[in-house]
């Protein structure tokens, strides 16, 4: 029973298909001039054979049908009436025929370039790749910089997720970003998310969103939605978010965002820096350098070091500071331990009354990644999941 009724299905489908193919006005001309060429061909079978053009058999038929339509010439000369103007008939047939396959052709490469365009082409299997979700002005602006911090992401390893559909066509028309992967929807929509292949993906950076006319409450309730989804979808992701107010920051820590930029907070600080006319701001920007080789760096710290003193690790950098620059400190829990971190803490949340694990978890719980920690004590011991915070001037 079960097989009958697949195979009803299965029909059912195809009858449908056949249907909706041939409603399409293309597909319906196509196959009138493919009857007309054949009733041609009984014409001439029939007409000329009797007659010194020398087509005398069948394929003699075949033939002069396939020259006059594919290549819009004859190779025998009709005599009848009737054959000369099948043979016609052939011609414009063939004519017609290439002029609507072409405009198919032609049709959906334009199709395909259009989907592309707006974002709504199919990607190619992807993974390891960054994810860029949202759009606001001075977005290229961002992206250069994306770019320029992270020199081993290309512009074919960023997928771009927003609704600025039309800002993404004028970026992508630009050489510089022709390869940049473009994803059109709501970032916060797991269908979407998935098109841009979120579950393989190694990190994710979520802009304020300005697309659409949002208010700045709608702005930050939407990058909350978006870490959360993207959390759930894929557990290994590293995520930094942009915060308008800092208002939602505890949210985004409940879900186990793993970096926090709170845009009007930095703002405030580098007015209230700037109110005491030191130059603060110079500074700041500075060491917020443009380029990956120059300003406030991170670098893995050598094995040899982890566990050793920081003095130890102090005197390594100092005799390498021509190249290395000058070490002021250390960054806390980063590489693979905000992975750890979140299972930690889903753990805990599982399991609340395990008393016997629940402390170590609450530990671990407590715990920031990528925790930056300035000029420590010469006898403080440097711990594993953790790199080395420099300065470096630009040569």
């Amino acid at each position: 029973m079960a097989k009958n009724e697949k195979k009803k299905k299965e029909k059912t489908s195809f009858s449908r298909r056949v249907k909706l193919a041939l409603k399409d006005p293309l597909v319906a001309l196509c196959l009138l001039i493919v009857v007309l060429i054949f009733v041609a061909c009984v014409v001439v079978y029939n007409t000329e054979t009797k007659t010194g053009s020398g087509i005398v058999t069948k394929f003699d038929t075949f033939w002069f049908m396939c020259v006059a339509v594919f290549a819009n010439y004859f190779e025998f000369v009709c005599e009848s009436i009737p054959g000369r103007a099948a043979g016609w008939t052939m011609l414009m047939a063939g004519l017609v025929l290439f002029t609507c396959i072409t405009a198919k052709i032609a049709s959906w490469f334009v199709d395909v370039q259009m989907k592309n365009d707006k974002g709504l082409k199919k990607l190619n299997t992807m993974q390891g790749h960054f994810v860029l979700c949202g759009w606001r002005p001075g977005f290229e602006n961002i992206l250069e910089n994306v770019l320029i911090s992270n020199p081993d992401i290309s512009t074919d390893m960023i997928v771009l997720i927003n609704d600025a559909v039309d800002q993404m066509v004028q970026l992508r028309s630009q050489k510089k970003y022709k390869d940049l992967n473009y994803i059109s929807g709501d970032f916060t929509d797991e269908a979407v998310l998935n098109r841009g292949f979120i579950k393989t993906a190694s990190r994710a950076l979520i802009i304020s969103d300005k697309s659409k006319k949002y208010s700045n409450l709608e702005i930050d309730s939407r990058t909350v939605l978006a870490v959360l989804t993207i959390e759930n979808m894929n557990r290994g992701i590293y995520v930094s978010a942009e915060l308008i107010s800092e208002k939602f920051e505890k949210h985004l820590k409940m879900a186990h965002c793993d970096e926090i930029i709170l845009t009007q907070e930095y703002e405030r600080n580098l007015l209230a820096t700037a109110s005491s006319g030191l130059g603060y701001s110079n500074v700041i920007r500075s060491l917020i350098s443009d380029d990956a080789d120059s300003g406030v760096l991170i670098a893995d710290i050598p094995d040899e070091f982890i566990g050793k003193t920081y003095k130890e690790l102090k005197d390594h950098f100092w005799a390498a500071r021509d190249t290395n620059g000058i070490l002021v400190g250390l960054l806390l829990n980063s590489g693979n331990f905000h992975l750890r971190r979140k299972e930690a803490i889903r753990e805990a949340q599982k399991n609340p009354n395990m008393n016997d694990i629940i402390g170590g978890l609450k530990k671990v719980k407590t715990l920031v990644s990528n925790e930056p920690l300035f000029t420590p004590a010469n006898d403080y011991i440097v711990p594993k999941n953790s790199k080395a915070i420099y300065v470096n001037g630009k040569k």
